[in-house]
């Protein structure tokens, strides 16, 4: 006898599927990552990825007056600096790269939500994402730092400091320091299971930013682990995580929604350069259409459990959004 359950009632037309759509796109959801070249004259583009430019301190202005006029509520700054060296010093440089896209950003555009990496892989003349002691990074050595990056940030302004180092301790150390200098209501996005993957290589060619020797799978979780995973953001959460991030996202949704099922937080995923760079080769091949894999990969995160996702897409999908009126 044929089931009296017919599911194909629920998607007979549109009103009818839009009526029992689980999860929903917004670009309430989205955060735009920014890439700032201490020095630069005018915009630099990169092969490595395709329509994303290189801001160079004088256009900060304008770049976030027209994202705002995008849609888009928060920006998460990178810094790419002229000098490296053994500590990373321009990284917590009071007049640094990043310090000076904050203020400009805070006054071009007071409402926008700041959010700042903290890491080191950008300022080290080793490339790695901490200070480098006999044969590997010194974790203990690096969290101090971190927290020192994480004051400059606060100093001159920021929302949000987001911890990317993979080091033991870096979140309790950031609190901890933030607290100590009175920035109590800056929150930690911790990128607590951030995985050593091949999908940032497209942002270290731009950036500048691949270690000069070895790999980061000392400090980045494999991306074999889930476990492991669950007990970095179970960890980031007890020093005082405000909301933790799986990274990268696309082939990491199990994490995302496994995060979801155990940790009442907000959680982020980074959909990484490596994602963002696929979806372009393959558009420029005539493989795909671009738009409708983009709303498919992203809304898939979302899906999955993320309230947060930070996408270098993000400007499309606004303008795609309001396009169609929204996910369908």
């Amino acid at each position: 006898m044929f089931p009296k359950k017919r599911l194909r009632r629920l998607r007979k037309s549109d009103g009818m599927r839009r009526l029992v759509q689980e999860s929903r796109l917004s670009v309430d959801d989205l955060v735009y990552p920014i890439l700032i070249g201490e020095g630069l004259s005018e915009p630099q583009t990169t092969k490595s990825m395709p329509d994303i430019q290189i801001m160079p301190p004088h256009m900060i202005h304008d770049e976030m007056q027209k994202i705002q006029e995008d849609g888009i509520s928060a920006v998460m700054l990178y810094g790419i600096p002229q000098r490296k060296d053994g500590i990373g010093s321009s990284a917590y440089d009071k007049d640094g790269v990043v310090q000076n896209a904050i203020r400009e950003t805070r006054r071009s555009t007071p409402d926008m939500v700041i959010m700042a990496d903290v890491s080191m892989c950008q300022y080290t003349d080793t490339g790695h994402c901490g200070i480098y002691g006999k044969d590997t990074v010194d974790n203990d050595a690096t969290i101090r730092y971190l927290g020192e990056i994480a004051a400059s940030y606060a100093k001159v302004g920021v929302d949000v400091v987001s911890p990317s180092a993979m080091m033991d301790g870096q979140v309790a150390a950031i609190r901890s320091r933030l607290d100590d200098e009175g920035y109590t209501n800056v929150t930690i996005m911790s990128q607590s299971a951030k995985h050593h993957s091949s999908l940032y290589a497209p942002f270290r060619d731009t950036a500048d930013c691949a270690p000069k020797w070895g790999d980061r799978s000392e400090y980045q979780i494999s991306y074999t682990n889930s476990r492991q995973a669950m007990l970095e953001v179970a960890s980031d959460i007890a020093e005082g995580a405000d909301i933790i991030m799986i990274k990268p996202a696309a082939m990491y949704l199990d994490l995302v929604a496994e995060s979801r099922r155990r940790f009442d937080v907000p959680i982020a995923a980074y959909s990484a350069s490596g994602e963002y760079a696929l979806v372009h080769a393959a558009h420029t091949q005539g493989l795909i259409d671009k738009d409708a894999v983009i709303l498919e990969m992203l809304g898939s995160i979302k899906r999955a459990g993320a309230d947060i996702i930070v996408t270098y897409f993000a400007p499309e999908v606004s303008r795609l959004l309001r396009r169609t009126g929204g996910q369908d």
